[in-house]
């Protein structure tokens, strides 16, 4: 089955052994069903075994699967009265980066998301997914609109970074990707941001910056990829699996962190195996911060997004460590005491030496 991937193989063995028994079943007339009734209650069993206990690798592979929804297909799902806009109006249309109008659950909203394509050759349109930074310029205006107009911003995140190449960084890309960040910082509306592949590097947090980030339940989310880091550390890109594990990047390690707001629950198999399920899931999250976000001013929603991001990377020292940095950067009571006494004294003294 050519959209299984190596871990599920266990899986995929069971599946064809219960096909073929249906077949002589049915070709030979000869009763499997206790034999067939048997295989399908153990590969329930480890589906469940094997979905429940995902590791950071697994859930990478599961997040990069080449069915998972794209943006435009959650968008078409969960939204009404959605009007694609194009463009920035600077140099091009990036097609890595998609949005428009729609509504959400009546609501005028603006939603924006990473677009990675469905084959080789719509791939090769949309830079799997990876933006220029046009890309990045065309999301910042579909939002100043939303700012202006009042307007809910919605976006959907899933890319491994942002394009890395030279036509990119002639362009402005560094610039860009700042840029976002440092508007979107600013926005005096609700701004919800949804992990629902892999966010990768400074290509993802361009479109990050939200009062609420959500993440489904195997995506990823990280600094750098896997990949780039296995890179980096060992010269080796290969060992991306390795890298995945340490890096903390699944929804659960990021939930801890502090960084998300909630793990969005996937079906079994991932959320390429029904998207009108996964749609559902993320249309109640949105709803129900959206609502929450709602009720906030303009000052408190940017109180508020400021307050998140500052929260993030805090650190605890141990006590050893901490008591020895405070004897370090402060002199003992009686030490201090000593020097002030004596220059005290040599202030008296000095008439009576002149």
């Amino acid at each position: 089955m050519p959209n299984e991937l190596p871990f599920e193989k266990p899986i995929v063995e069971l599946r064809q052994k219960i096909k073929e028994l249906k077949s002589l079943s049915v070709g030979k007339g000869i009763d499997f069903s206790e034999e067939i009734l048997r295989l399908e209650e153990r590969c329930k069993q480890l589906e469940e075994e094997l979905y429940s206990e995902l590791t950071a690798a697994q859930k990478m592979h599961l997040a990069r699967h080449h069915q998972r929804p794209t943006s435009l297909d959650f968008i078409g799902a969960i939204f009404t009265d959605f009007m694609e806009l194009h463009g920035d109006r600077l140099f091009a249309d990036d097609l890595a980066i998609v949005g428009g109008l729609a509504k959400l659950n009546g609501t005028p909203v603006t939603v924006i998301g990473h677009q990675r394509g469905k084959d080789t050759r719509d791939n090769i349109a949309r830079f799997f997914g990876s933006p220029h930074p046009e890309g990045f310029r065309k999301a910042l205006r579909f939002m100043q609109q939303a700012n202006k107009f009042n307007r809910p911003i919605i976006t959907f995140i899933d890319t491994k970074g942002a394009y890395p190449g030279n036509t990119a960084e002639e362009r402005g890309q560094s610039e860009a990707i700042a840029r976002n960040l440092r508007e979107m910082a600013g926005f005096g509306v609700p701004i919800i941001c949804v992990v629902i592949g892999e966010g990768g590097s400074g290509g993802a947090l361009a479109l990050g910056v939200g009062n609420r980030v959500l993440m489904l339940e195997n995506a990823i989310y990280s600094a750098i990829s896997p990949n780039g880091a296995a890179s980096i550390l060992w010269k080796d890109a290969s060992r991306a699996d390795q890298a995945a594990e340490a890096m903390k990047i699944t929804a659960k390690d990021l939930l801890e962190f502090g960084i998300i707001e909630q793990i969005i629950e996937e079906p079994q198999g991932g959320a390429h195996r029904d998207l009108e399920f996964q749609s559902e899931r993320i249309r109640e999250g949105l709803w129900t911060h959206l609502q929450e976000l709602l009720k906030m001013s303009a000052d408190e929603l940017i109180e508020d997004r400021y307050n998140k991001f500052r929260k993030i990377g805090y650190f605890q020292m141990a006590e050893a460590e901490a008591a020895s940095e405070a004897q370090d950067q402060s002199p003992p009571a009686e030490q201090g005491s000593g020097l002030a006494a004596s220059g005290s004294q040599g202030q008296e003294a000095a008439p009576t030496l002149n």
